[in-house]
């Protein structure tokens, strides 16, 4: 289990200390839900926002950390003003979210959306915290040299994804030749039963509304491409240490069952709950305990029905694609990623089809060659060369629409 290491049982004697990055996003504003109901559980160290000034401002005045940082240093000035006076460091750049990591935090969520997420979240992992991972792209784009350093440095990463959060809590780590395989199950998105050609016609505002879960505009389109699934097989390979092939995927459209683990003498375990990301986030501040939630609960006598049906290949060719950038390994996956970034922020502005999503991964992936990655600074590469390449496949495919 290369990303997880053994329960702890101390006790908690004082307020856990927790550095939010990406704070004003839904996972960071379900972390403060829970940390404003449990102000004796915690204390806040840092809180970072890309460009949202006023909401990060307003969480600051609220929940009072001792640091903030804007990764639009244009923000910066914008900021300070709106907590002057209230004793809070101010800080504003790439850098400054970097800071915001290493600041001497017990806990650091880490819910920067992208591989913008990926320095920091190295920086809190090689200061030995306990990182409650909400970023897939970590450990899409880098996942071999993220776990090394979580080795290296005495780290935890604590899986927050609904589906990765859900088989640790079932995974038994002391015995991982007992398991069969994992299933991640997915919602498959607003368009699970749509013809092809009424997927070509899709609008962004109809991509962004998920029929179980409240989240962000790319998120959203992963979960209706499907590539978000795909994403967190590569990411279910690098925390748990299974194969690409003992990693299954299974639509599951009701959203109660988060993800289940087949064991060798045929028993499948399986976390249950309603879909609410605050079960768990509690799950990860709290551990290896467990805190209230303010969670609808789970009552099973009123579900009519859980149904379960395999992904459609053919509509959402993304997960082929995570599975064929996960064998080849080295950069692949990191080029999938960058590639997806692009195609999704093009279909979000009206450049591109819903279909041309994939298309634009699948293409980018043919074109860049896979290569060893030899550390961060190699990494940024390909991703910035991943990114131009997609960049010039969406040129191509907006001048053909």
């Amino acid at each position: 289990m290369p990303a997880l290491k053994t329960l702890r049982t101390e006790p908690q004697a004082e307020p856990r200390r927790i550095a939010v990055l990406g704070a004003t996003g839904s996972i960071g504003c379900s972390t403060l839900d829970l940390i404003e109901r449990n102000p004796a559980l915690f204390q806040v160290e840092a809180l970072t926002a890309n460009r949202s000034v006023a909401a990060l401002a307003e969480q600051a005045r609220r929940v009072r950390p001792r640091f903030v940082a804007l990764g639009d240093a244009a923000g910066y000035r914008e900021l300070k003003a709106a907590l002057e006076g209230s004793g809070i460091e101010v800080a504003a750049g790439p850098e400054a979210v970097v800071e915001a990591a290493e600041r001497p935090s017990d806990f650091v969520m880490s819910g920067i959306v992208g591989a913008a997420g990926l320095p920091p979240t190295l920086a809190a992992v090689r200061r030995g915290a306990t990182v409650g991972l909400a970023n897939k792209e970590t450990l899409v784009c880098a996942g071999e040299l993220m776990t090394a350093e979580v080795s290296r440095c005495g780290a935890t990463m604590l899986p927050v994804d609904s589906e990765h959060n859900a088989i640790f809590q079932v995974l038994d780590t002391s015995e991982p030749a007992s398991v069969d395989k994992l299933i991640l199950t997915a919602s498959g998105g607003p368009f699970r039963t749509w013809r092809l050609d009424e997927m070509r016609a899709v609008t962004p505002a109809q991509a962004v509304a998920h029929p179980n879960w409240s989240m962000g505009a790319k998120i959203s389109v992963d979960s209706a491409t499907m590539m978000n699934k795909g994403l967190e097989l590569i990411e279910a390979h690098h925390l748990f240490g299974f194969d690409e092939s003992r990693i299954d995927i299974l639509v599951h459209p009701q959203s109660v069952i988060h993800s289940l683990v087949a064991y060798v003498d045929g028993s499948v375990l399986a976390q249950l709950g309603c879909p609410d990301m605050r079960t768990p986030i509690a799950y990860a501040l709290a551990w290896p305990k467990r805190m209230s939630a303010p969670v609808e609960k789970l009552d099973l006598a009123k579900i009519v029905m859980l149904s379960f049906e395999a992904p459609d290949p053919v509509r959402f060719p993304a997960l082929r694609l995570a599975r064929a950038a996960l064998r080849q390994g080295g950069s692949a996956p990191a080029v999938l990623n960058a590639a997806n970034e692009i195609a999704v922020a093009a279909f979000l502005a009206g450049r591109i089809g819903f279909l041309d999503i994939a298309e634009t991964v699948e293409r980018a992936l043919e074109r860049c060659a896979p290569s060893a990655i030899e550390g961060l600074q190699a990494l940024f590469a390909i991703d910035r060369e991943a990114r131009a390449c997609a960049e010039e496949i969406v040129a191509d495919l907006a001048g053909r629409a």
